[in-house]
């Protein structure tokens, strides 16, 4: 990390450990934040869509940033993502997080709303201004119903704090031009594309595979960086089996945290709903991708150990979710 790059290039879309019934298990958050450092992540973004920030509630947002800036202990940055699709509520948490010690912030597109670009422009606009934290961009039109045109984009490159996009869009042509034309720089927000976003000009990357194996991403992207093709392939392809895993049968959270406690990395696979954990139909799938994975350092599938009926279903909280 330099001046130029305050986030990192390795970053983890983390996974919001629960318990059970579907409270947050602060154990489990501070221990599951510590390997990932350890397996080579350089970020964290905590309360981004892998980490359930719909379903969070402000405090919880808050305490898991606190307890990242903690466990991280200045061995990796801590990025808040998440916000609001109303502006005044996104500016109060990511004014609450840079006074706790957040090293940056994640906005999302505005969503549901689907506003006008001249309002997504005002947006993140008005929220960089309210902070002197380095803002990631975050361009997700599957999520949010609209993306951030090209044209927006080159705008937001204008204000000092706007120094980075994650890039879900995955227009790859778009990317280049932007990194032609502006100083922004790029994390792949696609886990099937970390390789190819590297490969025209990407910093990094923000993963959600990366909860289960740091390590290869840390690889890749060493490898990119001194010019080693092969190298990066061929821990590219070793990941393929494990991120179609991931990301293709279930929501990326739901898959993760299926696999992370088949692992005997979290305690409970539970997610809060709307979200459901896997059926069995899904569930075989996921396994039957698993049965492809070999070799990935940090990662012992030998020891695999899925829990379908722990994972089914979707919990209430004691606390309903994004309140103010």
């Amino acid at each position: 990390m330099t001046s130029e790059n305050p986030f990192g290039q390795v970053l983890v879309a983390l996974v919001t450990p629960m318990t059970a019934d579907g409270e947050v298990d602060w154990p489990g958050v501070e221990k599951h934040i510590d390997h990932l450092i350890e397996g080579g992540a350089d970020g964290i973004v905590v309360t981004g869509t892998t980490g359930e920030t719909s379903t969070l509630t402000d405090p919880e947002k808050i305490r898991l940033v606190e307890v990242g800036k903690d466990v991280a202990a200045g061995r990796a940055k801590i990025i808040t993502g998440g916000g609001s699709n109303e502006t005044a509520h996104a500016i109060e948490l990511y004014k609450h997080s840079e006074r706790i010690g957040a090293d940056g912030i994640m906005i999302v597109t505005p969503y549901y709303n689907k506003p006008t670009q001249a309002g997504i422009l005002t947006h993140f606009r008005m929220v960089a201004d309210a902070t002197d934290l380095p803002v990631i961009l975050y361009d997700i039109p599957g999520r949010t119903g609209v993306p951030i045109k090209y044209e927006t984009i080159l705008r937001l490159a204008k204000h000092p704090n706007i120094l980075a996009v994650k890039d879900a869009k995955g227009d790859f042509s778009e990317v280049s031009r932007v990194l032609n034309q502006t100083d922004l720089m790029y994390f792949s927000g696609d886990d099937a594309n970390v390789l190819p976003h590297l490969a025209i000009g990407a910093t990094g990357l923000i993963g959600v595979t990366a909860n289960i194996a740091p390590a290869p991403y840390r690889t890749i992207v060493d490898a990119v960086n001194r010019g080693d093709l092969a190298t990066a392939t061929a821990a590219h392809q070793q990941l393929e089996p494990l991120v179609r895993a991931t990301m293709t049968h279930v929501p990326g959270t739901v898959a993760a945290k299926y696999i992370l406690h088949g692992l005997g990395r979290i305690s409970s696979p539970r997610v809060r709903l709307p979200l459901v954990g896997p059926e069995e139909w899904e569930a075989a799938l996921i396994e039957d991708e698993i049965d492809h994975v070999q070799g990935i350092p940090g990662v012992d599938f030998h020891n695999f150990r899925p829990d379908r009926n722990a994972a089914a279903g979707g919990a209430l909280p004691k606390v309903a979710g994004t309140t103010r």
